[in-house]
Protein backbone atom coordinates (compact mmCIF):
# COMPACT_ATOMS: atom_id res chain seq x y z
CA UNK A 1 0.00 0.00 0.00
CA UNK A 2 1.35 3.38 -0.97
CA UNK A 3 1.34 5.90 1.89
CA UNK A 4 0.35 9.36 0.67
CA UNK A 5 0.45 12.69 2.46
CA UNK A 6 -3.35 12.51 2.77
CA UNK A 7 -3.05 9.12 4.46
CA UNK A 8 -0.42 10.42 6.88
CA UNK A 9 -2.54 13.48 7.70
CA UNK A 10 -5.67 11.40 8.23
CA UNK A 11 -3.83 9.09 10.62
CA UNK A 12 -3.12 12.05 12.93
CA UNK A 13 -6.74 12.97 13.63
CA UNK A 14 -9.92 11.24 14.77
CA UNK A 15 -13.54 12.22 14.53
CA UNK A 16 -14.99 11.13 17.86
CA UNK A 17 -18.61 10.60 18.80
CA UNK A 18 -18.74 10.29 22.60
CA UNK A 19 -21.56 8.53 24.44
CA UNK A 20 -23.92 10.87 26.28
CA UNK A 21 -24.56 8.27 28.98
CA UNK A 22 -21.47 6.07 29.35
CA UNK A 23 -18.17 7.92 29.79
CA UNK A 24 -15.36 6.43 27.76
CA UNK A 25 -17.71 4.82 25.21
CA UNK A 26 -18.45 5.96 21.68
CA UNK A 27 -17.01 5.82 18.18
CA UNK A 28 -13.80 7.16 16.62
CA UNK A 29 -12.90 7.33 12.93
CA UNK A 30 -9.67 8.46 11.23
CA UNK A 31 -10.14 11.85 9.59
CA UNK A 32 -8.28 14.92 8.37
CA UNK A 33 -7.82 18.06 10.45
CA UNK A 34 -11.18 19.38 9.20
CA UNK A 35 -13.09 16.23 10.16
CA UNK A 36 -13.29 14.84 6.63
CA UNK A 37 -13.39 11.06 6.43
CA UNK A 38 -12.08 9.06 3.46
CA UNK A 39 -15.03 6.70 3.09
CA UNK A 40 -13.20 4.60 0.51
CA UNK A 41 -10.54 3.81 3.11
CA UNK A 42 -13.10 2.43 5.59
CA UNK A 43 -14.26 -1.17 5.63
CA UNK A 44 -17.94 -1.96 5.12
CA UNK A 45 -18.29 -2.49 8.86
CA UNK A 46 -16.63 0.86 9.64
CA UNK A 47 -18.90 2.66 7.15
CA UNK A 48 -21.93 1.06 8.80
CA UNK A 49 -20.66 2.14 12.23
CA UNK A 50 -20.14 5.69 10.97
CA UNK A 51 -23.74 5.84 9.68
CA UNK A 52 -24.98 4.45 12.99
CA UNK A 53 -22.99 7.05 14.93
CA UNK A 54 -24.21 9.90 12.72
CA UNK A 55 -27.84 8.88 13.25
CA UNK A 56 -27.39 8.58 17.03
CA UNK A 57 -26.11 12.15 17.53
CA UNK A 58 -28.35 13.89 20.03
CA UNK A 59 -30.00 10.68 21.23
CA UNK A 60 -27.14 8.47 22.42
CA UNK A 61 -24.03 10.30 21.17
CA UNK A 62 -22.74 13.84 21.40
CA UNK A 63 -21.82 16.05 18.48
CA UNK A 64 -18.61 14.71 16.91
CA UNK A 65 -15.33 16.50 17.58
CA UNK A 66 -11.96 16.34 15.82
CA UNK A 67 -9.14 15.42 18.18
CA UNK A 68 -5.53 14.29 17.74
CA UNK A 69 -5.41 10.53 17.18
CA UNK A 70 -4.49 8.44 20.18
CA UNK A 71 -1.08 6.83 19.86
CA UNK A 72 -0.82 3.21 21.02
Amino acid sequence: MQVTEATRTAARWELRFASLFDAGRGYAFPCDADGGIDLAALSDRERASLRQAQHAVGRDLGVPVVVPAARH
